[in-house]
C-alpha cells in the first residue's frame, strides 16, 4: 500500500511503541501500588510513577504529531476522525487528565492510580479493540488488508 512507503511511517509506529511500553510500565506500578503492596505509595514510588506517565505521554504526543504528518502526505489532511485517531485521542486526554489530576491534588494516590489503570484500559481499546468495532471495519484508513 503506497500509505505504508511514507518516511513517517516507521518512527510514527516506533515512538507509539515506546509511549506504550513507559505507559504499560506506569500501570504495573499502579497496580502494585494499589493491590499488591500492603503500605501506602511512598513519594519515591509516586515519582517514579509519574514520570513514566510524563515520558510516556511525551511519546504519545510525538507519535500523534508524527501520525498526522503522515496523515497529510497520505491522505491530504492532518486528522480525519477515524476510529483509531479519535480512540488516541480519548487516550491522549485520559493520560493528561491524570497529569493535571497529579499536578492539583498530589496527595489523592489511590484516585490518582486509578485513573491510570482506567487510562491504560483506554489505551488497550485504541491499540486492540478498535479492531472489533463495525465502525472501524473496512472504513477506517488505520486496517490495511496486507495479504
Amino acid at each position: 500500500m503506497p500509505a505504508l512507503q511514507s518516511p513517517w511511517f516507521a518512527p510514527h509506529v516506533i515512538v507509539y511503541m515506546f509511549a506504550y511500553a513507559l505507559l504499560g510500565a506506569a500501570t504495573v506500578m499502579a497496580i502494585y501500588l494499589l493491590f499488591i503492596k500492603k503500605k501506602p505509595a511512598t513519594d519515591d514510588e509516586m515519582d517514579i510513577t509519574d514520570n513514566l506517565v510524563y515520558v510516556g505521554l511525551s511519546f504519545m504526543t510525538l507519535g500523534m504529531l508524527m501520525g498526522a504528518l503522515w496523515a497529510k502526505e497520505a491522505w491530504g489532511h492532518y486528522w480525519a476522525w477515524d476510529p483509531k485517531e479519535t480512540w488516541a485521542a480519548v487516550t491522549w486526554f485520559a493520560y493528561l487528565a491524570y497529569v493535571h489530576f497529579r499536578r492539583s491534588r498530589p496527595h489523592h494516590l489511590r484516585p490518582a492510580l486509578y485513573m491510570l489503570i482506567v487510562s491504560f484500559l483506554l489505551l488497550q481499546m485504541c491499540w486492540w479493540g478498535i479492531n472489533y468495532l463495525p465502525a472501524a471495519m473496512g472504513s477506517s484508513v488505520h486496517t490495511y488488508n496486507l495479504g
